[in-house]
This record gives structure tokens, C-alpha cells and sequence, in this order.
């Protein structure tokens, strides 16, 4: 898609943004190799020069290869009539793929610049029709802000781990799927890996098998092959 090819020049612009920003929410997209999130009381904080190196190591590091996207599409099955939710949606790698496939796209993010820099690109690079099939959304760290079964999809992506009461929030987003919807959440594996967060806060797959199974999700599903430094897993309510 000829949109796609202007992201490392509005990432370039929101780079050079977050150099005059203070500190403010929280930054679900990572990937790289760059401090894990500091936590406040309720919230997680990440300093804009933390989230300049995230952009500046998706940037260098050609996600589009490692991250294989249509790879994951096609896992979410037929998107038509659709409403999916992209939770830590950052600059919007899936959330842009995706919104053409699906009736709509709702990308959330806890860090109010990713929504303000979702909100320009849309409007400046997509057409008009599908524009107004994605929706930006602030959240908090411990409430996605969906309402009852708004979603039939949702995804989360290199986020999961930065989540703090991992079942509670499950359990709470549990109520936002639609029945027999699918929760799709891709996470860095817990070893070595060339790049990606720090090791020690990666959260092993079986602890997501386990945490979904607790949360009363049915029908998971894990694929530790299809990514080269990422696991899947998938579940229904």
C-alpha cells in the first residue's frame, strides 16, 4: 500500500516531536533494546528519548521481515464485518494493514503522542474510506476502555509483557470480545534474541497459556515457529 512508504518520514517528524515532549503515559510498542517502562502507581512512564530509540530501532531494523504482518493477518482469518482492536497499536504497524480488510480498526495506545500521531497519519496519507474505518482510542494500562463486546478480533502485539495484572486484565478485556471472538497476542520469546527487550521482562509462553486458561479464554493455540524472535498465541472467548 503506497501510504505504508511514508513511515519512516512521519516517524522521522514524530521523532524529532518527542525531543521537546516531557514524560506522559506509557509506550506499549517496543522491540528493541532500550530500558523496560518505569512504573508510577497507576500508570507506566517511559521518557521521550525511550520512545525516540524505539522508533529509530523499528526503523533500523526492518520490521517489516521479522515481524512478517500478513503472516499474523492471515491467523485472524476474514476481517469483513469485522471490528478489531489493536492494544498497544504505537504507529499503527497493524492497525493501518488491517483497516482495509476489516469493517473498522480501533487503535489503542496508553501514550497520548501515538494517538495524536495515529490521528495525522490517517488523515494525511489514507484515503478517505478508510479513514473513517479506524478509530484512535486513549486508554489506561489497566483498562483497554472497550465496552461489552465491542470487539471481534483483538490483538495484542510486543505489549503483553509490559501489561501489569496480566489475568485481571485479561479477564476485564474478556468482557469487550464478542462471543466465540479471537484474542491474538504476539510477544518477544524469553531468550536471546538479536533484538527486542531486555530478557528478564519477556514472559515465557507458557505463563500467556496459562494466564489465558485462568482467565476463562478457550481454544488456546501456540505457534513458537512462525516468527523468527516471537511467539503467537491465539484464544476465543
Amino acid at each position: 500500500m503506497e501510504f505504508l512508504k511514508s513511515f519512516r518520514y512521519l516517524s522521522a517528524i514524530l521523532t524529532l516531536s518527542l525531543f521537546a515532549c516531557q514524560p506522559s503515559g506509557g509506550n506499549n510498542e517496543t522491540g528493541n533494546n532500550t530500558t523496560p517502562q518505569q512504573e508510577a502507581p497507576d500508570t507506566f512512564r517511559m521518557p521521550a528519548k525511550d520512545t525516540v530509540k524505539i522508533l529509530e530501532d523499528y526503523d533500523n531494523t526492518n520490521r517489516v521481515v521479522w515481524q512478517k504482518p500478513e503472516v499474523v493477518i492471515d491467523l485472524l482469518g476474514n476481517l469483513e464485518g469485522k471490528t478489531v482492536a489493536d492494544i498497544g497499536a504505537g504507529t499503527g504497524f497493524f492497525a493501518f494493514r488491517m483497516a482495509p480488510k476489516a469493517k473498522k480498526v480501533i487503535a489503542i495506545d496508553i501514550d497520548p503522542r501515538f494517538i495524536s500521531y495515529l490521528d495525522s497519519l490517517k488523515t494525511f496519507e489514507l484515503p478517505e474510506e478508510v479513514q473513517n474505518k479506524i478509530e484512535t482510542r486513549l486508554a489506561l494500562p489497566n483498562d483497554p476502555k472497550l465496552g461489552p463486546a465491542e470487539a471481534d478480533v483483538v490483538i495484542i502485539v510486543n505489549t503483553f509483557m509490559y501489561i501489569k495484572d496480566q489475568v485481571a486484565y485479561l479477564e476485564n478485556l474478556k468482557r469487550s470480545i464478542s462471543d466465540g471472538g479471537i484474542l491474538l497476542i504476539i510477544d518477544f520469546k524469553k531468550k536471546l534474541t538479536p533484538l527486542g527487550p531486555p530478557s528478564q521482562i519477556r514472559v515465557p509462553l507458557f505463563e500467556v497459556e496459562e494466564k489465558l486458561i485462568r482467565a476463562g479464554y478457550r481454544d488456546v493455540s501456540t505457534n513458537d515457529t512462525a516468527l523468527d524472535y516471537q511467539y503467537i498465541v491465539t484464544a476465543r472467548k
